[in-house]
């Protein structure tokens, strides 16, 4: 069971690294954020959903005789009451989560950000000492630093001393928000009741419940732009399907098999992807001082997140 869970988490992270790939190119045709997101989400649910009524009605051909076809659809959809209050607050989680690291590639290289982001399993940790009881080890500390230091080499340099009057502080700043809210909706997956409910039902409730923040947002604020070239619309749809349905649906059956922490650590696999790709297809140059930072950072969360092993 825990080798599926490491398969789940491993491919989890692999398809949520292909984000900025899909991303950038739409920013540059002329969308903003929201939009993007919006559209991601809203094609993920709407390819979710004929896949679940084909899980239903395969749940009906196992046992004819004693349900429906319509009561066997309706049972893939179906979540107690009581978990919906969650699902709305992991909705808005992992929506502020989704926005907060596409806003952030318009202000540095998608591999550095990505990087950033995986912090979170260390902010993972952080939340289970805090809030759970988890005592807080000098070596929970000294990947902390580790950690620091490895961010400290990603910073760009202004004549021999690190800049953070730019843009690069800025994206930093909202990739750090963008970690937080993964690691709270990752904790919040495996400490509530969502963590017994089937991984396709959590994932389409919180893409629907994510999917109204940004409605409010486009209404409020961000006018809806669409794609001026019509071959970009697959870049949407593969946003829907990569980094979102097989990212979300492969993750809630991780934490189902091996907890948050450990599908956290696999983890690793996102911001890999995003560098490799980042410069493959994007183009985007990656230095020797951004490689020893993303490394240390690397260490640092592998060994927090073993160090019980």
């Amino acid at each position: 069971m825990k080798l599926k869970g490491y398969l789940y988490a491993f491919l989890a992270a692999a398809s949520y690294g292909t984000n900025p790939i899909f991303a950038k190119p739409l920013y540059a045709d002329g969308m903003n954020p929201d939009s993007v997101l919006l559209f991601r989400y809203v094609l993920a649910v709407l390819v979710l959903i004929p896949i679940m009524i084909w899980n239903g009605y395969l749940r009906y051909r196992k046992d004819p005789a004693n349900q429906s076809v319509g009561s066997a659809i309706v049972q893939t959809f179906r979540v107690g009451r009581h978990s919906v209050p969650q699902l709305i607050v992991m909705g808005i989680l992992m929506a502020l989560s989704s926005l907060t690291l596409f806003v952030s590639y318009n202000y540095m290289p998608v591999g550095i950000a990505s990087t950033l982001l995986f912090v979170y399993p260390i902010m993972t940790a952080l939340i289970m000492m805090l809030c759970f009881g988890e005592k807080l080890s000098w070596l929970v500390l000294g990947c902390l630093l580790l950690a620091c230091m490895g961010i400290a080499l990603l910073c760009p340099l202004e004549e021999g001393t690190i800049d953070l009057s730019g843009d690069f502080f800025i994206g930093f700043l909202i990739v750090m928000l963008s970690g937080l809210s993964y690691a709270i909706y990752l904790v919040g997956l495996n400490k509530t009741r969502l963590r017994t409910i089937a991984s396709q039902p959590v994932t389409l409730y919180v893409l629907v419940f994510g999917t109204f923040v940004f409605v409010v947002r486009l209404l409020i604020s961000s006018p809806l732009s669409l794609p001026e070239h019509p071959i970009m619309w697959l870049n949407l749809l593969g946003l829907g399907l990569l980094p979102t349905i097989v990212s979300l649906v492969c993750t809630a059956k991780a934490i189902q098999y091996i907890g948050s922490t450990q599908t956290a650590l696999l983890g690793a696999m996102e911001p890999v992807t995003a560098v490799v790709l980042g410069v493959i297809i994007l183009g985007e140059a990656v230095s020797f001082r951004d490689i020893l930072g993303m490394i240390l950072i690397f260490v640092a969360v592998t060994l927090v997140v073993c160090r019980r092993k």
